[in-house]
């Protein structure tokens, strides 16, 4: 069957995602090949129950042997998104994501919560000063980098740097969001890397703090400390999770209650649901596309041959609306029970920052509707030219009080 639609070209989703594709596709195939220029193509993978099994398989399914993304990465790139967790196998992945963990727990993260209050209404103080917003920059933005800022105890005056480094991160197809560099996409996270040696090195010498840079430098991975070039890739992944996929979250919840004022109507009358709302938000605007594996033996997939060597895409932006998994999948249901949606991963991978992402979503949009009894866009929302980030650049808003 030919496709008639291009799965990999960044413009494709500059509109939003193509559900009515991925609907056909995922009732006739499921795992469909795409071309991508100039290298080599990928499959595609479309349905709940595949994308759950690459991922509950990673030693069949590797992150570690071609990384993360579609495109084929320079060895130097790819050796250095090969330190983070995101693109580590077992029994590696285990080794490092023990120590910190525990950090990551619910219990302890919880104890964030007032914190998490205290920044929420600082940023929404400043907000309501203006009244007229672009909401993603102006104000989602603020939290992540923030909260991250603090679970690392990196300097204050060094938050918007490493904010934007992270937007860049993960948004380098959009020449809005890019830079002038004109480098490659792994130019912001060599940057951030750098910036990271630099402070391992600084606080070796300095005494223990009370914060995630000082677990991670003294703990033991494997059998050995952390090097400061492993605490470099470590840093570039926790800090573009910790920053931009949560304020994709939240910038994309505000987007979709204002399209769905009885939503709004009820979340406001009813706080108790928020959590809920977070939940089909992150199900409704997954804020990543998809994450790659590369197969590491012939298998098949949904009666799909699948050879050695094959980029494999999990499509979460499909998965997440698998119509034998959810009712009414392109329905924004806040009350829907359960939702197993993939945005967080599953398996190996789950995400180490979940119980933070949900603590900052509800507190988010706890301070959100009870500072302003008016939300209101004033512009046409615009999206992030990405195959990878399904998330907004600009969302134009008036709040008032």
């Amino acid at each position: 069957m030919t496709l008639t639609v291009d799965l990999y070209s960044p413009d494709t989703y500059v509109d939003g995602p193509p559900h009515e594709a991925f609907d056909e596709l995922r009732r006739t195939q499921g795992v469909v090949w795409q071309d991508i220029p100039g290298e080599s193509g990928f499959w595609a993978v479309l349905r709940h129950a595949d994308v759950v099994r690459v991922a509950r398989e990673p030693r069949l399914f590797s992150a570690y042997e071609g990384g993360i993304v579609l495109e084929d990465l320079e060895p130097e790139s790819l050796e250095m998104l090969r330190g983070t967790l995101l693109s580590m196998d077992p029994p590696r992945h285990h080794d490092y994501r023990r120590p910190v963990a525990p950090r990551f727990s619910r219990r302890v993260i919880g104890q964030l919560e007032d914190r998490i209050r205290v920044l929420c209404r600082e940023i929404m103080a400043v907000a309501a000063a203006k009244g007229d917003v672009e909401f993603v920059h102006d104000v989602t933005s603020k939290l992540p980098s923030q909260v991250i800022g603090d679970l690392m105890g990196l300097p204050p005056e060094d938050w918007d740097l490493i904010h934007r480094l992270a937007e860049r991160n993960t948004s380098q197809q959009d020449a809005d969001l890019a830079g002038d560099t004109g480098d490659d996409a792994l130019t912001s996270s060599i940057e951030m890397a750098m910036y990271a040696i630099e402070l391992a090195g600084r606080r070796r010498n300095e005494p223990p703090r009370e914060d995630l840079t000082t677990l991670l430098l003294e703990s033991d991975f494997g059998g050995a400390p952390m090097t400061d070039v492993d605490f470099g890739s470590f840093f570039v992944q926790l800090v573009t999770a910790g920053n931009d996929t949560t304020k994709t979250m939240l910038s994309s919840g505000l987007l979709a209650l204002l399209q769905h004022p009885e939503a709004m109507a009820e979340v406001r009358a009813d706080p108790s649901l928020i959590p809920g709302t977070v939940e089909e938000v992150l199900r409704w605007a997954n804020p990543l596309h998809y994450f790659r594996r590369t197969a590491t033996a012939d298998t098949e997939l949904a009666g799909v041959p699948i050879r050695s060597g094959d980029k494999v895409s999990m499509v979460y932006t499909a998965a997440n609306r698998d119509p034998t998994v959810f009712a009414d999948p392109h329905r924004f249901d806040i009350h829907r029970d359960p939702n197993p949606h993939l945005s967080f991963g599953i398996g190996e991978h789950f995400c180490l920052g979940v119980h933070l992402a949900r603590l900052e979503g509800r507190v988010f949009f706890e301070e959100l509707l009870s500072n302003f009894a008016t939300i209101e866009l004033t512009g046409e929302p615009v999206r992030v030219r990405s195959n990878l980030n399904n998330a907004l650049k600009s969302l134009p808003v008036r709040l008032a009080a």
